[in-house]
């Protein structure tokens, strides 16, 4: 069915001690509120309205996008009054969805249960909670009918004790919606306008409410502090893990993995401890992933090894490498199949030859590197004059020893071998043997300085 979404996300977040909006805080590196954003677009709504409030045009910033219609709260007297701001822009032919920005984990198939022909209806997302301190309280009669919703502040001891409670996401019919709003009035403990209070206008109205739930509890849970919130990345982290299982992943410890974004995997992928995935991650068939490696916005090829302690970032990753220990691989990188990049070397901004080697200690900045080469420990390619970036071409079959400088713009050319120690500043010829003449002395009769006798002058 075609619906409004309002997704009310005006709160400061006091608890949370912070500057920055509460629907901002990361959770699984998006902002709460782009969680609630996407669930809320996998419904096809005719239109997405975010209230916003607190922090002036940060939120707008972080999520603006042309899907969606950003309205500011102010000054927030709750939230019927937040809904009540987005009436300008919602269709009364339509039933309007409210959701809340800092309720990130809600699921769609539990939203679309609860649209699920809605009708002349008023529809409630309610939870049976064994602590329901903070939430409001749905009545029932003895029929099981709602006939009101409570907030905690307002309720008595006896409606303390209900265990059912308001998760805050509701329907509403799109008819009714602006008539109950301005109806709302502030006579309660908080001085504000409760989006609840509908429910009892829609009774007086003869219009039906009704109740659905969701299949799991954590899906309602909100964020209101830090604690909140590390608690609901754990959930969204064991998720992701228990997805990844069930796809065929071997996972190490399913409880020592970050998912921020999207990883893909193929078939038989292995995962070690501590690994964090940023971004859009691609693992190949039969990759395997050393403890402790942080990947963003990668694609790796398959049968290809990460040893431990490796990072790479916007690089694409050919078949059966060998990556690592304590590799950097910075964006902009492609390394061809059958290459490795062995430890402590960085790769920036170039591309490597299927069966090049750069296995100790080297620095590789923009840079072509052609196939079969070699690149000794020490090597690093001398790419920036202070004001600008230039390449180096290293083609086919060259062989580079310990300890070369390689400065930029220069060329070495097919099959070139490079002494240990030289300093390339200009282009060379195929083949042959590259090194800067040096003359090595000895100088009989020379002796290190010694150091004092412990006292003696």
């Amino acid at each position: 069915m075609a619906l409004n979404v309002v997704i009310l996300a005006a709160g400061q977040g006091k608890r949370m001690h912070s500057d920055l909006p509460k629907v901002l805080h990361p959770l699984a590196g998006r902002p709460l509120l782009a969680h609630v954003i996407a669930t809320a677009r996998t419904l096809k709504p005719a239109r997405i309205c975010v209230v916003y409030g607190y922090g002036g045009e940060q939120v707008p910033a972080a999520v603006r996008a042309d899907d969606l219609v950003l309205i500011k709260q102010a000054p927030q007297l709750g939230t019927g009054h937040a809904l009540r701001q987005a009436l300008p822009h919602l269709d009364a032919r339509k039933d309007t969805l409210v959701l809340y920005g800092d309720v990130p984990l809600i699921a769609e198939s539990t939203l679309a249960a609860l649209i699920a022909g809605a009708g002349e209806r008023l529809k409630i997302l309610t939870a049976e909670l064994d602590d329901p301190g903070g939430y409001g309280r749905i009545i029932r009669n003895a029929k099981r009918a709602i006939t009101a919703i409570v907030e905690e502040k307002d309720a008595t001891e006896r409606q303390r004790r209900i265990r059912e409670v308001n998760t805050g996401i509701m329907l509403l019919p799109g008819r009714r919606l602006a008539g109950w709003l301005g109806k709302l009035s502030k006579r309660n403990a908080q001085r504000e306008y409760y989006l609840t209070d509908v429910v009892a206008l829609a009774l007086k109205d003869r219009v039906k409410v009704e109740s659905g739930a969701p299949r799991d509890n954590c899906e309602i849970l909100g964020v209101n502090s830090k604690q909140n919130l590390a608690r609901l990345e754990r959930i969204y982290q064991a998720r992701t893990a228990t997805r990844l299982l069930e796809a065929g992943v071997t996972l190490a410890d399913p409880k020592r993995i970050d998912v921020r974004g999207e990883l893909v995997c193929g078939r038989d992928v292995r995962i070690d401890i501590n690994c964090l995935f940023e971004g859009t991650v691609e693992l190949g068939d039969g990759a395997e992933i050393g403890a402790n490696c942080v990947l963003r916005n990668t694609r790796i090829g398959a049968a290809t090894r990460i040893a431990p302690f490796s990072m790479i970032d916007g690089a694409a990753i050919g078949k059966n490498c060998r990556i690592g220990p304590y590799a950097r691989i910075r964006p902009g990188t492609r390394l061809a199949k059958d290459v490795h990049i062995g430890n402590f070397v960085e790769v920036k901004a170039s591309s490597i030859g299927r069966g090049s080697k750069a296995n100790h200690l080297a620095y590789i900045g923009d840079t072509s590197v052609g196939r079969d080469v070699n690149i000794g420990a020490g090597t690093i390619t001398c790419n920036y004059d202070g004001a600008a970036k230039h390449r180096t071409v290293i083609e086919d079959g060259v062989h580079i020893g310990s300890d070369v400088q390689l400065v930029a713009p220069v060329t070495v050319a097919k099959g070139a071998t490079v002494g240990a120690g030289t300093t390339v500043w200009k282009d060379t010829p195929p083949g042959g043997l590259v090194i800067n003449p040096k003359t090595q002395q000895h100088r009989p009769g020379w002796k290190r300085p010694g150091k004092p006798v412990r006292g003696k002058r």
